[in-house]
């Protein structure tokens, strides 16, 4: 135990004077710790963040953390051992225990993040409706993939990462359905993918064909704009429902101990 505390203080002590570079480390080391990185990770940090976070500087917090955790780990499992020689039984298992926790600290920022974003599909829903009909407009006077492109810079954060990439393969020669489902399985919600299939429609085709499927399209929107506003409706009213009914029970109980002290005042008289 003594020489783990030595050790760590040491190499503590040399990161600390920059001798030992853990920037230059882990960028010695990226494309091996690039393997456990997650596909939809940067994604999800540009969907919490916005576009302007760094996902790879967030990721490698996640690394640095997991090493530490590891080590802190290890450490205390030896120490706990009462110093048994390394190479024993015990110390295989004290191993294995510190990477499961290196490995459980490493998934919980990944974790976090799908969960934030799970919780936030709600409002993507609601969303998704007014940022299609902007793009119907923009559809009327440019093709497809150049409304798209230009829609990004007003569309809500959430969707700008899968928009750019998106755009980006359709843009690199997919002229495939393929971008467009891609899109709609980033975004599960209601009806995003039978509109993901109206919107590549749009973009292939003949001129007049083109009018009939935008005026299908609008119409599709629009159905999907009055059931967003449905929604919101519905939720206000029930916000109100339960404000009314917490503002009730505390009328009730406020009432009930003012007769329950007015009744043992009286009887203390």
């Amino acid at each position: 135990m003594e020489v783990l505390i030595v050790g760590a203080i040491i190499i503590f002590i040399l990161v600390y004077n920059n001798t030992i570079d853990k920037n230059k480390f882990f960028a010695d080391n990226e494309k091996y710790l690039e393997i456990f990185r997650e596909e939809d990770y940067t994604f999800l940090v540009y969907a919490k963040y916005g576009e302007d976070a760094d996902a790879d500087q967030l990721y490698m917090k996640r690394v640095t953390y997991a090493v530490i955790a590891f080590f802190i780990i290890l450490a205390f499992s030896i120490s706990n051992n009462n110093g048994a020689d390394i190479i024993n039984q015990q110390f295989f298992l004290n191993l294995v225990l510190s990477a499961v926790v290196a490995v459980v600290v490493f998934k919980s920022g990944y974790t976090q993040l799908k969960s934030y974003y799970k919780q936030h599909l709600h409002e993507i829903d609601v969303m998704l409706p007014y940022y299609l009909k902007s793009l119907e407009i923009l559809i009327q006077h440019y093709t497809v993939p150049v409304a798209i492109g230009k829609s990004i810079g007003d569309a809500p954060e959430i969707f700008k990462p899968g928009l750019r990439k998106m755009i980006d393969q359709i843009n690199s020669g997919d002229s495939t359905v393929d971008p467009y489902m891609e899109f709609a399985n980033t975004y599960p919600v209601r009806d995003s993918m039978r509109m993901m299939r109206l919107l590549y429609r749009l973009g292939i085709g003949s001129q007049e064909k083109k009018q009939e499927r935008l005026m299908m399209f609008s119409r599709t929107v629009s159905a999907l704009q009055n059931k967003a506003r449905e929604t919101k409706y519905k939720e206000r009213l029930n916000h109100m429902e339960s404000q009314t009914m917490i503002m009730l029970v505390v009328t009730g109980v406020g009432v009930m101990l003012i007769i329950l002290i007015s009744m043992m005042m009286m009887f203390s008289m």
